[in-house]
């Protein structure tokens, strides 16, 4: 029997699919600019893992709470997987509970951030300084003393652990 509320929800499934199919199909967006670091798109390939050439050169996103770096509590640096750039201190992690790597603070002079406007909303963008790899997104909700969160691609990073 059809009722209000399984017309509505597959109304809404069906919106949601066609949202989802739209920005599918949307070119990803490419690091531009003129970096120490740079490659061909197939030397890239070669160089990354699919996962992480998709974030890094694609501005992909991995799913949430799936990356390793997010339990990672030992001192040491956060890290371009792409050209090694030194991007984040151990002391600046927190668990924002987002289910990303999150940051209140980079190295600086570790990464550019630019204006991101895909998916219909005003975003800043965190790339490599060194490469112009994607890391991430940054927001005004982090804890003090910069309100920051750095919410970063753990594909897009590796951990480096601090001399015993």
């Amino acid at each position: 029997m059809m009722t209000r509320r399984t017309l509505f929800g597959g109304a809404v499934a069906t919106f949601g699919a066609v949202v989802a199919a739209r920005f599918a199909t949307m070119p990803k967006a490419h690091a531009t600019g003129t970096f120490e670091i740079e490659h061909t798109d197939a030397e890239w390939k070669k160089l990354l893992t699919p996962e992480q050439y998709d974030v890094l050169r694609q501005e992909g996103t991995e799913a949430p709470f799936t990356s390793p770096l997010n339990h990672e509590k030992r001192k040491g640096i956060f890290a371009c997987a792409g050209c090694d750039q030194q991007l984040f201190e151990s002391e600046k992690k927190f668990d924002s509970g987002t289910g990303w790597p999150s940051f209140w603070q980079p190295i600086k002079g570790a990464v550019i951030e630019k204006s991101d406007n895909s998916f219909g909303m005003a975003r800043t963008a965190v790339e490599c300084h060194r490469c112009g790899g994607h890391l991430g997104h940054v927001f005004d909700d982090g804890p003090q003393p910069t309100g920051l969160r750095y919410c970063m691609n753990g594909v897009a990073m590796k951990f480096m652990p601090a001399a015993a």
